[in-house]
C-alpha cells in the first residue's frame, strides 16, 4: 500500500474487535477504516487472541513500513487521579506516588503495568497504565509486519491530546464511543482536569439527559456545572442541534475530533 507524506495508520484494540485506520496529520479527512475484525472471548489469553486478529488484518492491508499507533479501549487500561506527596522533590517521588494509589485502588502491585502521565510535582494530576503483556504483543506484530510503532495510548488519552488545544475555558470535554460517555470535567481555571468519568449512554438520550448528567457531575465534584460540553467521537445528533431551551447546557463537536 502507498504512503502519502504525513499518513500513518491508527490501530484501535478493543477485548472484542480490531480496526485499522488510514490518518492524515496534514489533511482534514477524516480517518479511513482499511479493515476490522472482531475477536472471539478467550479467558485465558486474551491478548494472545488480540495479537492473531492484528496479524491476519495487517496481513490484508499490506502497510510494510509504514508508521503505526496503536490506540487501546479504555476497558484494557486504568486511569486515576494522583496527589503528589507533600514537598516532592524528585521524579521518583511522584512515580512512587502513583503506583501506591494505583495499589491502592486496584489491589495489586503496579509493576505489571506501564504507567505514563502528566507528571507534576506541585499539583493533582492523572495517570494511565497499560498492562505489559499486551504492549509485548503488539510490539512483536508491529515487527513482524515491519510497522515502526510512534505511540500507544488509551483512547481517552488519545483523544484528549488530540483535542485540547481546542477546549474552552468553562468548558469540559467528552469522548462518546461503544455507547460510554467518558467526561472530562476541567478545573475552574481551565488548565488541568479534576475527574474523569465513563458514563453509559441510555437508549434514547436526549438533551435533558446530557445536561441533567452534566449537572449532577458537577454537584458531586462541588464545581460550577460547565458552560458548555466539546465532544470528540460520534456523539448523538440530538446533542449537537442549537438549544432551545435556556436551562440545557450546550454541546458541539470539536473539529477534527472523529475517534
Amino acid at each position: 500500500m502507498r504512503r502519502a507524506m504525513g499518513q500513518f495508520l491508527r490501530i484501535d484494540v478493543a477485548p472484542h474487535a480490531v480496526s485499522v485506520q488510514r490518518v492524515s496529520r496534514w489533511r482534514n479527512a477524516a480517518p479511513q477504516t482499511l479493515a476490522e475484525q472482531a475477536i472471539a472471548p478467550s479467558g485465558e489469553h486474551p491478548f494472545d487472541a488480540i495479537a492473531n486478529a492484528l496479524r491476519a488484518l495487517l496481513g490484508e492491508v499490506q502497510a510494510d513500513g509504514w508508521p503505526v499507533s496503536f490506540v487501546l479501549a479504555d476497558e484494557l487500561t486504568r486511569m486515576w487521579r494522583v496527589t503528589p506527596p507533600s514537598g516532592a522533590a524528585r521524579m521518583a517521588d511522584i512515580e512512587a506516588a502513583a503506583g501506591f494509589r494505583f495499589q491502592s485502588l486496584y489491589g495489586e502491585p503496579a509493576a505489571a503495568w506501564q504507567i505514563c502521565a502528566d507528571w507534576d510535582a506541585t499539583r493533582p494530576f492523572f495517570a494511565a497504565a497499560m498492562p505489559r503483556v499486551l504492549l509485548a504483543a503488539l510490539s512483536a506484530v508491529a515487527q513482524d509486519c515491519k510497522l515502526s510503532i510512534v505511540a500507544v495510548e488509551p483512547r481517552f488519552v488519545s483523544a484528549w491530546n488530540r483535542c485540547r488545544g481546542g477546549v474552552k475555558k468553562g468548558a469540559w470535554f467528552g469522548l462518546v464511543h461503544d455507547n460510554l460517555l467518558t467526561l472530562a470535567a476541567t478545573e475552574a481555571d481551565g488548565k488541568g482536569l479534576r475527574a474523569i468519568r465513563a458514563l453509559p449512554i441510555p437508549h434514547g438520550a436526549d438533551h435533558y439527559w446530557l445536561t441533567q448528567t452534566l449537572q449532577r457531575e458537577a454537584l458531586l465534584l462541588e464545581l460550577e456545572a460547565p458552560s458548555l460540553l466539546q465532544l470528540s467521537g460520534s456523539a448523538p445528533a440530538a446533542w449537537t442541534k442549537a438549544v432551545t431551551n435556556a436551562s440545557h447546557i450546550p454541546c458541539m463537536a470539536l473539529q477534527g475530533s472523529a475517534a
